[in-house]
């Protein structure tokens, strides 16, 4: 009788060990995908934040082309009226 039970909780111990390890390697499958998600999600704000710095810049070049041009339109008015 003894025996049996025996046999009985250490098959039981087996099946929970390896639940056990299946239960590890599917929490650090999950870590490992959501690092990745993270990695990725940085990256593409990383990508943005170096777009519209891009684009910034775009708009800085094109609001000094308008100020010289009034500029140079002012001091071509001004030698007119000379």
């Amino acid at each position: 009788m003894n025996k049996a039970v025996i046999a009985f909780v250490l098959a039981g111990s087996l099946g929970l060990a390896a639940c056990s390890h299946n239960t590890a390697d599917s929490a650090a499958n999950t870590a490992d995908a959501a690092a990745a998600d993270a990695n990725a999600t940085a990256a593409d704000a990383n990508a943005d934040v170096n777009a519209a710095t891009a684009d910034a810049a775009v708009a800085t070049n094109a609001a000094d082309a308008a100020s010289n041009a009034a500029s140079n339109a002012t001091d071509a008015a001004a030698n007119v009226a000379k």
